[in-house]
């Protein structure tokens, strides 16, 4: 179960109320697509921008109630749609732009000189579709809100981590570069796969950060009521399991993503329909900055 960004929210699951799944699975090909833009095929940078540049002009054409236009007939439909949903359910429209903003960045920007230009980075590119889903359940209050920032931000990082290597192939690199001077480690020895006490400490640095925002927004999961509140548990479940996942490599994740098997689905099961208590060991520790 890779951690990602988008698909840790609900997409047309039977958990998810019949009535908010056309407007789910309409977000999901807005982000799916635009990141998509962003990451693959082999376009170069310019046309990539321009790609997405035209997801913000038909977000000012939904904004200025105009219908789609000067795209392929089969992408009009989609935009009428994501139009009809933003309309429907009072989507905010920051929401949108954040991510597109989040996606050209990824373009052009490959390094991050703190954690907080990686954050920043998350509020945008993880941050709002959190958001967008409590506000299609009408949940969208102060608190809800910052737990589900808190998730979606852990999800982020603990992609990261996952994806070191990965990101690497693309020249990419999200560990905050003030951190990595303090460990020692350099992109050289990451690029070889090198694990060593060094890039080990690092590497856990970064996954405990990921791991104390999960616990941090945890709550969220157990307030929220009905298919959502299921739905979102099981979401922190799996970011919880892979956690643990990634605890168990000790840092090699060169060699291969962590993968969940069956006892992982089935305590990720158990810890849905049963979620824990917290305790006083359980409580989020700070997180680290």
């Amino acid at each position: 179960m890779p951690v990602d960004h988008y698909e840790n929210f609900p997409v047309a699951s039977v958990l998810v109320p019949r009535r908010l799944r056309g407007a789910i699975e309409t977000i999901y090909w807005f982000a799916r697509t635009a990141d998509d833009i962003a990451d693959e095929g082999d376009d170069p940078p310019a046309l990539r921008l321009a790609a997405l540049g035209s997801y913000l002009e038909q977000l000012d054409r939904i904004e200025q109630r105009r219908a789609p236009d000067g795209i392929p007939a089969s992408d009009a439909i989609h935009w009428q749609r994501v139009a009809d949903v933003i309309g429907e359910h009072r989507l905010p429209m920051p929401l949108f732009r954040d991510l597109i903003d989040a996606f050209s960045q990824d373009v052009v920007k490959t390094r991050y000189a703190n954690f907080a230009e990686v954050e920043s980075y998350c509020r945008r590119s993880a941050n709002p579709v959190g958001r967008m889903m409590l506000h299609l359940f009408d949940a969208a209050d102060e608190r809800n809100i910052r737990d589900s920032d808190a998730i979606c931000t852990a999800l982020q990082l603990l992609n990261f981590c996952q994806d070191v290597a990965i990101d690497r192939l693309k020249d990419r690199l999200y560990i905050p570069l003030d951190e990595l001077a303090a460990s020692g480690v350099t992109i050289a020895a990451i690029d070889r796969g090198i694990v060593d006490a060094r890039w080990q400490n690092l590497f856990a640095l970064q996954l405990e950060r990921a791991a104390s925002l999960l616990a941090r927004g945890k709550p969220l999961a157990s307030r929220l009521p009905g298919r959502f509140g299921l739905e979102l548990r099981a979401i922190v479940a799996g970011g919880e399991r892979i956690a643990t996942r990634l605890r168990a490599t000790g840092g090699d994740v060169f060699r291969g993503r962590p993968v969940l098997g069956r006892l992982d689905w089935i305590a990720i099961g158990w810890r849905t329909l049963v979620p824990s208590r917290p305790t006083s060991a359980s409580k989020p520790r700070p997180v680290l900055r």
